[in-house]
């Protein structure tokens, strides 16, 4: 065969269906593929792959050609709702051991921070991460200072950046004091905590409660307010820890509350007018307070004394953008739509399942520019609502079957970020219409993972004194330093340069001088007898010492009797003569108005 009838051959290849799972292990092209290409890989590998619901599959099943039209119909409608929110992919994060109870961004969105049940606050950072480096670089425990051997860490409630600088952010667990931390971990602000004995709660510095939550002021950065079980909103001004700036005590009108309630959930944003911020609150006992951000706070603008079923957990509020709306998630499964100009009865209410008895920090949320809400559900669904009528625009499941506590929108990012019961957080975006985040730890090279990489595998060196990333050189320290740290001291007295030689007691002239145990019993006699009980050592002795005294040998023959004289008939007890010579004395009594009687 010739080399122009080369041409006229072809090799047949194994022709497999586009959607053959065999498909993933065979390969594009051969050669060295660029650089591009594996990006767009890997941001494939993120779409989320929804499973249609079970009535959507038994329609599929019928081959009745309508219901068939119908059902293309409805997955293009699905794929088109999908492609106009940032839900299509999704990064996941493992950083936690329990739930995730509130999630945070800075203004840049380029730190997140996490809370969970475990008491600790996770720090991640979209900089440092890569697809295969999905993990904390940093976990801090806000008490771990304060707590003794035998407490455990107080859940975390809540977690915000503040709105402008987002250099702190407020940090609320389930205890009286809040904190103000640095977006690195360190307390920059410790709130006080009040007196408990006084009823008045005005004049306490601080909550004498737990508190449930917290939020900052939408324009001054130095102010934040916090709701507690006390009955109160305070008001902090983060320059001064020693007291609150302000105290709204709410009096509770339900019967049986003797005027005080919990106080659940509140929120800081603009008002309809743009004039002064608006201040909304919720309680325990069902009610809904409206105040004006500003002051005075002696008497709410508006409040409605059943908003919800008393004494179910209302633990979402928010404020729409522009100060006219607020909408509301209570624990009695309904999530109501309010107006703050006609602030009496809700606009809309809608039935939704409610978490609040098992995780009550549920919130929910408008979209940065208020044209959705969005809020979790038990059933680990991501509800996308239209503020206007509050149906769902979007409904996608995220943790399925595990319910979604947690939620947040950033603005810059264009990302959804959620937080699930099994400690998973979800990080939503989209290709076009996202921007940086978790999009752009996608669109990195993955690292080359080494064993330093994985944390399970690297010893914890923090209780030694060391950084995690310390790199320490076995015998490149300095003779002191060595001597102190690994302690390699031979038997002649001189520094050892293997540093694995364990360290030899030094015996000093002070040690020398004392006696150890092994001389004390060789040569001291009877010394074992300093561990035993007195008085039996003591009584073991006894019949020895009768039959064989020791002591007293030289007189066990010559021992002297004793001898009693006897008594005469007038020395006994009852004769005249002993009576003869007692002397008779007055006995003093004293009365009760403190006279004085003799009585012979």
């Amino acid at each position: 065969m010739s080399d122009s009838d080369s041409d006229d051959y072809r090799v047949e290849a194994p022709s497999l269906a586009p959607d053959d799972p065999m498909q993933a292990f065979v390969p594009k092209a051969f050669g060295k593929t660029t650089k591009e290409a594996n990006i767009a890989a890997q941001i494939e590998q993120t779409r989320r792959q929804i499973e249609k619901p079970a009535l959507q599959k038994r329609k599929q099943a019928t081959p009745d050609s309508d219901d068939s039209d119908s059902d293309g119909d409805s997955e293009s409608d699905d794929e088109d709702e999908a492609e106009k929110f940032p839900v299509t992919h999704e990064m996941v994060l493992k950083t936690h051991e329990r739930a995730i109870t509130s999630i945070a961004l800075d203004p840049a969105g380029s730190r997140m921070i996490t809370g969970s049940l475990d008491g600790n606050v996770n720090f991640h950072d979209f900089a440092a991460m890569t697809p295969t480096t999905l993990r904390a670089f940093k976990s801090v425990d806000p008490w771990e200072t304060k707590k003794s051997a035998t407490s455990d860490s107080h859940p975390i409630q809540h977690v915000e950046f503040s709105r402008h600088s987002g250099s702190v952010f407020l940090c609320v667990t389930a205890h009286p004091q809040a904190k103000i931390m640095s977006r690195d971990g360190g307390v920059v602000t410790e709130f006080v905590k009040g007196d408990m004995y006084l009823r008045d709660m005005k004049n306490t510095k601080g909550h004498v409660g737990e508190i449930a939550t917290g939020t900052w002021h939408p324009t001054d950065q130095n102010l934040c307010v916090t709701a507690g079980s006390d009955s109160t909103l305070r008001i902090w001004d983060i320059n001064n820890k020693r007291s609150q700036k302000e105290v709204i005590t709410f009096k509770s009108k339900a019967p049986g509350t003797a005027g005080r309630t919990r106080m659940t959930a509140v929120a800081w944003g603009a008002s309809a007018q743009g004039t002064s911020p608006l201040l909304v609150a919720t309680a325990l006992d069902g009610s809904l307070v409206m105040y004006n951000g500003n002051g005075p706070f002696t008497r709410p603008a508006g409040e409605i004394k059943d908003a919800h079923q008393p004494g179910t957990w209302t633990g979402g509020v928010d404020i729409s953008a522009d100060g006219r709306m607020v909408v509301t998630r209570g624990g009695d499964g309904l999530i109501k739509l309010w107006d703050t100009r006609k602030f009496k009865q809700p606009l809309v209410k809608i039935d939704h399942p409610s978490t609040s008895d098992r995780y009550p920090m549920t919130n929910i949320k408008y979209s940065p520019d208020s044209r959705y809400i969005i809020t979790g559900s038990a059933s680990g669904h991501l509800h996308i609502l239209n503020p206007a009528n509050l149906r769902p625009e979007h409904v996608t499941p995220i943790t399925p079957g595990i319910p979604l506590i947690t939620v947040d929108w950033h603005a810059k990012l264009n990302q959804i970020i959620t937080g699930s019961a099994n400690a998973e957080t979800h990080v939503l975006y989209h290709p076009s219409l996202s921007t940086r985040g978790a999009l752009e730890v996608m669109s990195r090279a993955p690292k080359k993972r080494h064993v330093d990489d994985d944390p399970s595998f690297t010893m914890d060196q923090s209780q030694l004194g060391l950084s995690g990333d310390a790199i320490i050189t076995p015998g490149a320290m300095s003779g002191s330093h060595h001597k102190r740290a690994t302690g390699g001291v031979s038997a002649s007295g001189r520094t050892s340069r293997d540093p694995y030689r364990p360290q030899l007691q030094q015996i000093t002239p002070f040690m020398r001088s004392q006696p150890d145990e092994k001389h004390i019993e060789e040569n001291i006699p009877l010394s074992r007898m300093l561990h035993e009980d007195p008085r039996e050592a003591l009584l073991k002795y006894a019949e020895v010492a009768k039959k064989d005294p020791v002591f007293t040998g030289a007189w066990a023959k010559t021992q002297p009797v004793t001898q009693y004289a006897d008594l005469s008939d007038g020395e006994d007890g009852g004769g005249e003569g002993r009576e003869a010579k007692r002397v008779k004395r007055p006995l003093a009594l004293y009365g009760a108005a403190g006279t004085r009687w003799l009585v012979y």
